[in-house]
């Protein structure tokens, strides 16, 4: 039977009781819940409705704008940066060419920009926008600390340190900690690949070409290798989409890690945490090994969202408010 993390009253009360221990961690970075709630009291609300109406229309939308804020805190701090277009910004880099729902931000942008000009952040709008993205998905919600200003620079080049899908787990570790993020951190915000699907080409050589020494990676399952050539043939189209999270890709849950738990991963990188013996009693956390029964993950991965979107953030003076989030003012 697939894990999965149910919301109770009690699992509510604790979830509400453990954010209040992290919420301190985010203020005092410049950032605080409810920044707009005299400045722009809509502003929130706006975000939501307008995450909510392009989800129902298309729900990968959800998958996309939470890894959107994950590669815009990773270079250059949460500054709403990969928003912006140009020939060679951010948004241009190999990492970024496939990630999805920026006319979401553009929409909501518009919308609080007619209630609130040149108030409310781009930045912010993407933070809202992501944990809105989880709860749509049937994740837990958690206070969003705003007060991010825009950043003015966007440049390709500055995206070569994002974690990437080879990465073994100490450069992993290691990109996390030069952003002030910690190994539990590293593995609750992986376990946002529960939502979401990844193009073939970023693993299909694990199925065919793997190394010298084997040409399928060994840590594939082998009851589980044939269906993913089937996904993903050797001559196919490499940009075939699969899902990250076989069998609930549309579900924010912790069966993620179960999949890693019996050699389902699909990214190199995701399947790492469980082989590396650093990482794997983290997942077993976040499968009831120990602690409440999966409830963890959800707990864990709000605390680490909050964490992460406090990332070298521009508040006070620093930066500008985008009229429009695609071009700096």
């Amino acid at each position: 039977m697939k894990a999965h993390f149910e919301p109770t009253k009690f699992a509510n009360v604790f979830f509400f009781l453990f954010l209040a221990l992290a919420l301190p961690m985010a203020l005092g970075q410049g950032t605080r819940v409810g920044f707009y709630s005299s400045s722009c009291p809509q502003a929130e609300s706006i975000v939501q409705s307008t995450v909510k109406s392009h989800f129902q229309q298309n729900p990968k939308v959800a998958p996309g704008i939470l890894r959107m804020h994950f590669h815009d805190c990773f270079v250059n701090g949460c500054d709403g940066s990969i928003l912006i277009d140009g020939s060679d910004t951010e948004k241009t880099a190999p990492p970024n060419l496939l990630l999805r729902g920026y006319e979401v931000i553009d929409d909501a942008k518009q919308q609080i920009e007619q209630a609130c000009p040149q108030v409310v952040s781009c930045a912010d709008i993407l933070a809202l926008a992501a944990r809105d993205s989880v709860v749509l998905t049937k994740g837990f919600s958690w206070p969003v600390p705003t007060g991010r200003r825009d950043g003015r620079v966007s440049q390709a080049s500055d995206t070569a340190n994002l974690p990437g899908f080879t990465d073994p787990v100490d450069v992993q570790k290691q990109k996390f900690s030069d952003k002030g993020l910690n190994t539990q951190d590293l593995v609750a915000l992986v376990g946002g690949h529960t939502i979401g699907t990844a193009a073939c080409q970023f693993f299909r050589y694990r199925m065919y070409n793997y190394n010298s020494n084997a040409t399928v990676d060994p840590s594939i399952s082998a009851s589980f290798l044939p269906q993913l050539q089937s996904l993903c043939p050797a001559t196919g189209d490499p940009s075939t989409r699969v899902a990250l999270d076989t069998g609930s890709e549309t579900t924010f849950d912790n069966s993620f890690f179960t999949n890693l738990q019996n050699g389902r991963g699909i990214l190199e990188s995701d399947q790492m945490l469980w082989t590396d013996p650093s990482t794997r009693t983290i997942v077993q956390q976040f499968l009831g090994f120990r602690g409440l029964f999966g409830l963890k993950f959800g707990i864990e991965f709000a605390k680490s969202m909050i964490k992460m979107s406090n990332i070298e953030v521009k508040t006070g003076t620093d930066g500008e408010i985008r009229k429009v989030c695609s071009a700096i003012n």
